[in-house]
């Protein structure tokens, strides 16, 4: 029988034991899942900008920088932490160097891991699909939250989702989906923040298994994860 275990926020990343999924539908997992689909070659996480700046320089060739502080795209970054970017910008081919506030920070953390992969709604199914090939007796879903320190109603539902789903169950969430929109996703919808979090964002970030990959990180001595697409058959 699985052990299946759900936390939250950086603290829950840092207790977090077993197959450890690090969860956060709104944006970073989300944004990833994108960037992979729209041809980036690898995609590298950090904790800090100043990590990403310090990485990027050392890359140099082909390399970007996305994600966000407070939610808008800090400066000297290449793109901010949004799906919507990963369509329209250019980055097929290119090595992308990911720093987020709850997300990327979530996965440098989980240091007491077996395995660390990352997750959202649009690859929880994958997901899933994964973690009972490796059949392990212990997991811990991880909603990273608003910031990585707020409840966030999107997370964790995705973790209950997967949850179901590693119990042999197919439930239909369609319904707490769309109530994401008054809810949590409601920042999406507000004028003010349509530069750096536009709708097409919330749309693109709850595409229920749209993606029929895992984000699999794997930590390196040099302070960065590298993460890995694996794809799951049909």
């Amino acid at each position: 029988m699985m052990d299946i275990a759900i936390k939250e926020f950086i603290r829950g990343a840092q207790e977090a034991q077993g197959v450890t999924v690090i969860i956060d539908v709104f944006r970073a997992f989300s944004t990833a899942c994108y960037a992979f689909d729209n041809g980036i070659k690898r995609l590298l996480d950090v904790d800090t900008p100043e990590g990403a700046f310090a990485l990027k320089d050392k890359l140099k060739a082909d390399t970007i920088i996305a994600g966000e502080q407070d939610e808008k795209k800090p400066a000297g970054f290449d793109l901010g932490n949004s799906p919507t970017e990963m369509l329209t910008g250019q980055i097929s081919g290119k090595t992308m160097i990911h720093c987020t506030t709850a997300g990327t920070n979530g996965i440098m953390q989980a240091s007491g891991a077996s395995e660390i992969l990352g997750a959202g709604l649009v690859n929880a199914g994958a997901v899933a699909s994964y973690i009972k090939i490796l059949n392990p007796e212990k997991v811990t879903l991880v909603a990273m939250g608003y910031r990585g320190i707020e409840p966030a109603a999107e997370d964790l539902l995705c973790a209950r989702y997967i949850r179901e789903l590693l119990m042999g169950h197919e439930p239909d969430i369609s319904a707490e989906i769309a109530a994401l929109r008054e809810g949590s996703g409601s920042r999406f919808f507000r004028p003010e923040n349509i530069s750096f979090s536009p709708p097409t964002d919330f749309f693109l970030c709850t595409a229920l298994n749209r993606f029929n990959f895992a984000l699999k990180a794997v930590i390196t001595a040099s302070g960065y994860a590298e993460i890995i697409r694996v794809d799951m058959n049909h």
